[in-house]
């Protein structure tokens, strides 16, 4: 008998509006829909809730964002449709505001690769952490790197903490930039700011070619919950070593949570908190954005 696949929390339907006003072109860099046209792949770590959207939108409004990045979720494997149709949407609605990070096999085709950049894609994205049905190896991440490189794309990535030791030399090698999310799971019970795989994750960003999604703070953070205080030095130290390679999202809807979920205004707030600074904060949530997914 196959195991039971775990039901995840649906994320918070009442978003406050958060006390700072974003800039103007604020960009959330990581979010995933889940419609209920569209199928789980059925070896999926996790069911989500569904998540539309049209769900998205309330959200973004009430929190002040203009632009997104989907980012392909594990449990539709390398199916991007429901991914690329809300793409399609928004950009048929407000031309040139959504993005997206799409995930695939080995075998994808050059035009397959041009029509989803024509559509707005951006690069593609590897979960390690939950691969779900992507398939994709270490191995592979060579020779798909060259496949994407004459078209600007970057790669992305989702790992379990102690295997950024491991991939260091693999990503430095690669022929495109590198992006990774939720603070490469570097966790604060883990060591937070101290630790080695942070140490060498900020080296990485230095080095100008690694952006690092300053995203899913509750999966990082002891709490779990607001106000993450104990994420602040990581976030603050990223920042640091290359205000350049910084960005943000939400994570909404928050999948794979089972305990508790953040509002997405507490986010903002957070990010408030971390970044003070109004100029440096339109770097994080506009230009840089605007440079890694060409908007």
């Amino acid at each position: 008998m196959a195991p039971e696949i775990p039901v995840c929390l649906s994320p918070d339907r009442n978003p406050r509006k958060p006390d700072i006003l974003l800039p103007e072109g604020s960009v959330d860099t990581h979010i995933h829909i889940f419609e209920p046209a569209y199928d789980f792949t059925l070896n999926r770590g996790y069911t989500p809730p569904e998540a539309t959207l049209g769900q998205l939108r309330d959200m973004h409004d009430a929190i002040g964002i203009d632009r997104v990045v989907f980012t392909q979720p594990s449990v539709y494997g390398t199916d991007n449709s429901a991914m690329m149709d809300g793409v399609d949407k928004l950009n048929a609605k407000a031309p040139g505001t959504a993005r997206a990070v799409v995930s695939c096999n080995t075998d994808i085709t050059d035009p397959e690769i041009e029509a989803f950049d024509a559509r707005g894609a951006r690069g593609l994205r590897f979960n390690m952490d939950n691969a779900g049905g992507m398939s994709v190896t270490v191995a592979d991440l060579p020779a798909l790197a060259e496949r994407i490189a004459p078209f600007g794309w970057h790669m992305e990535f989702l790992f379990a903490g102690s295997e950024l030791v491991n991939l260091v030399p693999v990503l430095a090698a690669l022929p495109v930039p590198v992006s990774i999310a939720h603070f490469a799971y570097q966790t604060v019970p883990a060591g937070g700011v101290d630790a080695d795989g942070f140490q060498l994750m900020l080296d990485m960003v230095r080095d100008g070619n690694t952006w690092i999604k300053i995203s899913g703070a509750n999966r990082v953070s002891a709490s779990g919950m607001p106000p993450f205080d104990d994420v602040k030095p990581m976030a603050e130290a990223l920042i640091s070593a290359n205000e350049h390679r910084i960005v943000w999202g939400t994570d909404w809807p928050h999948p794979n949570i089972f305990d508790e979920v953040v509002n997405d205004a507490d986010l903002v707030n957070t990010l408030g908190d971390w970044v003070a600074d109004e100029t440096l904060r339109r770097k994080v949530l506009v230009e840089n954005p605007t440079s890694l997914y060409r908007f």
